[in-house]
């Protein structure tokens, strides 16, 4: 390859990563924000909080329909297309949000961030794959979570001065709009075909073995599927109910939600720090230690700055969990990166469609505080399934019934395949 082919190909990985970290620095002041969201419409709408808890679910059912029909986009229109159509939907959710009179406007508004924020979560993989997925997934996912750090100081501001803390939501209009744009304008770059159905990753050396590395392949999808479900789940119970804890501890709702940008600072330093390795475990396990310390501190305390220190240290563990799992999950070989990437954003919209109203279900039952405990659970069934890196791969295929094509997205930081 030439040196000014090169460069070209640099260039344009860079303008990926540039286009996807606008897109997901817009959907983390979206999301942080979503839990001052739900104590402010509670009150604005006069609706019981746990009520609320729907927000979340219209999010997760626009995960779940772009999860099915997202291969057959992918098939249809470039993936520059998909991340210009996600990036439109998901600005006119927020300004449903925004300004919902009704709560079924808010909903409405939910359910079109939900659409949005999955074809840009469908397509962030794809864009950012190769060697370096994790990597270039922590990069992005930490400026992300660094602007998510604005949205929580920025609502509990406007709320204090007056109008309703949820106007704020609108700053995240203007950046998706421009990236719609940017995006179109944006030079057709050449890419490999992107594959739905077939395997490129994996070429079986005999016949005998394929009915085997198929199912060993599925269950290698499966566990990574499972893993993406339960990272996702503990970090939507902390988006979701953590101002609605500040608030139930004791702090006024306009306090409460500048309070509330602890848990997106803790993510900022997570995902700035990214994933830690300790000796051969996955990086899942040292990480969710943290958020294990960070979930007792909620809980098992009801003193406002206690609950807010809690919230750092658990927003540092939850942080490399998803960019970690998900990176995990593409790289599996036996199946197209594009179909992966489905699964994960299945994977999201199911987590997020169950966890926080099961978190909202228990506290009718208990309180806030004690249905915290609810992502201990969680965490260690996640530790089960990543005790070590390996656990992610198809190793166990032998040498001589499967190689890697050494152009295919399955080495990824660490947690490739151990397959030649």
């Amino acid at each position: 390859m030439s040196p000014n082919a090169e460069g070209r190909m640099d260039s344009a990985a860079r303008g990926d990563e540039i286009r996807i970290g606008l897109g997901l620095s817009s959907m983390g002041f979206v999301l942080a924000g979503l839990g001052g969201c739900v104590a402010i419409l509670a009150r604005d709408l006069d609706e019981p909080t746990s009520r609320l808890a729907l927000l979340s679910s219209g999010f997760a059912a626009g995960l779940l329909f772009v999860a099915l029909v997202g291969p057959r986009l992918l098939r249809s229109w470039p993936m520059t297309t998909v991340l210009s159509l996600g990036a439109v939907i998901c600005a006119v959710g927020t300004v449903l949000l925004a300004v919902a009179p009704v709560y079924t406007v808010a909903i409405a508004g939910g359910l079109c961030i939900g659409l949005g924020g999955a074809l840009l979560v469908l397509v962030t993989p794809l864009m950012l794959d190769g060697p370096t997925a994790a990597a270039r997934l922590s990069r992005v996912n930490a400026v992300a979570s660094a602007t998510g750090i604005l949205a929580p100081l920025a609502i509990g501001a406007l709320d204090s001065l007056g109008p309703t803390g949820r106007l704020a939501m609108l700053a995240a209009t203007p950046p998706l709009l421009v990236l719609a744009v940017m995006t179109r304008r944006a030079k057709p770059v050449a890419r490999a075909p992107v594959r739905i159905d077939s395997a490129p990753a994996v070429v079986v050396g005999r016949s005998r073995t394929r009915r085997r590395v198929g199912r060993q392949v599925a269950t290698a999808v499966g566990l990574g599927w499972l893993r993406i479900v339960l990272s996702v789940a503990v970090e939507f119970c902390f988006v979701v109910w953590a101002v609605a804890r500040l608030v139930a501890a004791g702090l006024p709702t306009a306090t409460a939600a500048l309070v509330g940008s602890a848990f997106p600072i803790g993510m900022a330093v997570g995902r700035v720090i990214g994933p830690i390795h300790w000796r051969g475990w996955s990086p899942v396990v040292p990480s969710g230690a943290f958020a294990v310390v960070g979930t007792l501190l909620v809980s098992l305390f009801d003193v406002p700055g206690v609950v807010a220190i809690g919230l750092v240290v658990a927003g540092i563990g939850v942080a490399p969990l998803y960019p970690v799992t998900l990176a995990a999950l593409v790289a599996t070989p036996g199946l197209s990166p594009a179909r992966l990437a489905a699964i994960g954003a299945m994977a999201s919209g199911v987590a997020i469609l169950v966890a926080p109203a099961a978190l909202a279900l228990l506290a009718r039952a208990v309180d806030l505080r004690t249905a915290y405990l609810i992502t201990l659970p969680l965490l260690a069934a996640l530790f089960a399934l990543s005790r070590r890196p390996s656990n992610s791969s198809v190793e166990s295929l032998g040498r001589d019934d499967v190689h890697i094509r050494r152009d295919s997205p399955c080495a990824v930081d660490g947690l490739a395949p151990h397959v030649d």
